[in-house]
């Protein structure tokens, strides 16, 4: 339970830097923020989301849906 509720907040942390990236873009100055480091930040989420998951399928903490057949 644990880890879908991490995974889940990981989740609205990549969505909350990608709107963060959007309003500083649509803005258009070259403030003190700069738009790349929350597209970063978002791809760094992404992939421990990824690691996460993967190392939870190999470990048995969470089974994968079952083929349709």
């Amino acid at each position: 339970m644990f880890l879908k509720i991490l995974i889940i907040c990981l989740l609205i942390f990549m969505v909350f830097n990608l709107f963060r990236a959007m309003k500083i873009m649509l803005k258009g100055d070259n403030g003190s923020e700069s738009m790349t480091k929350f597209i970063g930040r978002r791809v760094l989420t992404s992939f421990i989301i990824i690691l996460l998951l993967i190392i939870a399928v190999a470990m048995g903490w969470i089974t994968p849906n079952p083929p349709p057949y």
